[in-house]
């Protein structure tokens, strides 16, 4: 039985680990005075997904709504929202609240909220602690201060891998300052490492892109790669050695460091964006002490970076390389993503949830 006020809604979801996404039907809360009622066009489809629905890192909730890289219109508005109006383009990314008060969401920086931020699926609303679902749905409820507005020159489409995919590369690429003059080095070409290119490239940075692969030189170059090196080949390595002011690693799986760290320059950082948990192997310090070099790590962006990604893509012409998809697809995608079968992102449309 819904409660009185709230909204039922037709999704998808994992009941379990084991279990694939089917259809389910669930409640949306009734919106607050600071909430915006997004209704649902498109919602990337994310690597993280996979891990929270299959349970890879552990405290996964089911039913699971997955999608964090919501785009949508504005369908109503709460009596306190001024800055959203309805019929707006809209987008939601990986967080639906915080606690708005901590240092770090004072300096729009609601990712590192002290008491950490509150995710848009597989988490607790912290006011009524009802469980969070994301965007393999109809429509969803969002505070205002956590929905970002679409520039009118951007394809829906391609702005929804920049909500979770773009904006995990844009943040660390304007806090360590890539520019014109800046080497940028990439490790790993998917997702999140097509976008690291794209969007160093457009900051006008050098950008070189490392991998295992030598037959993604062609597409690398197209995407804003410089330079293709492969990282297994010792003489590639060696010849970029000290040229990188920062490099943004973006592989999700255990692997070795070490090796980058002769490419970096004196005063380089090496950003880890994909992995979480143990690298591979033990880090040698005697680069880091010798050179001066850093590992540091970065997760998301805050409201106002991912305001500003979305700007600064409309102006430069860049969005995602994707692939759209209905809904009832996104189990083989799933699987297609396992083996890295995309270019770069799937996007659902979520109109097939109604067909």
């Amino acid at each position: 039985m819904e409660r009185p006020g709230s909204m039922g809604v037709l999704g998808y979801a994992a009941r379990s680990a084991r279990a694939p996404l089917a259809p389910y039907r669930f409640e949306r809360r009734s919106p607050r005075a600071d909430d915006v009622v997004v209704d649902i066009t498109y919602c990337g489809v994310c690597h993280s997904d996979l891990h929270q629905v299959r349970d890879d890192w552990g405290g996964s909730s089911y039913p699971m709504v997955p999608g964090h890289e919501i785009v949508g219109s504005v369908a109503g508005v709460g009596g306190r929202v001024t800055r959203l109006d309805q019929g707006d383009s809209v987008g939601v990314g990986c967080m639906v609240d915080s606690c708005r008060r901590c240092p770090a969401c004072r300096r729009g920086l609601e990712q590192y909220c002290r008491s950490g931020p509150t995710f848009t699926y597989n988490d607790t609303d912290p006011r009524d602690h009802l469980p969070t679902y994301g965007g393999y749905s109809e429509r969803i409820v969002v505070p205002e201060r956590f929905v970002v507005k679409l520039p009118r020159r951007i394809d829906p489409k391609g702005a929804a891998p920049l909500l979770c995919a773009g904006i995990t590369t844009w943040s660390p690429l304007r806090r360590w300052g890539a520019k014109k003059g800046t080497s940028v080095g990439v490790v790993g070409l998917g997702g999140l490492g097509h976008m690291a290119l794209k969007l160093a490239d457009a900051l006008g940075a050098d950008v070189t892109l490392f991998t295992r692969s030598p037959g993604k030189e062609k597409d690398a170059r197209r995407l804003g790669a410089d330079r293709v090196v492969v990282s297994t080949d010792p003489a590639q390595m060696k010849s970029v050695e000290g040229e990188c002011d920062l490099i943004l690693d973006t592989v999700p799986y255990a692997h070795d460091i070490n090796r980058y760290f002769p490419a970096m320059s004196t005063d380089g950082t090496l950003v880890m964006l994909g992995l979480l948990g143990d690298v591979q192997g033990t880090v040698n310090t005697v680069p880091l002490v010798m050179g001066r070099k850093s590992v540091a790590g970065s997760v998301i962006g805050g409201i106002p970076e991912t305001q500003e990604l979305l700007d600064f893509c409309a102006r430069r012409g860049v969005a995602a390389d994707v692939e759209a998809i209905r809904i009832q697809e996104v189990n083989e995608a799933y699987e297609r993503m396992l083996r890295s079968d995309v270019r770069y992102r799937f996007v659902i449309d979520m109109a097939s949830l109604r067909a």
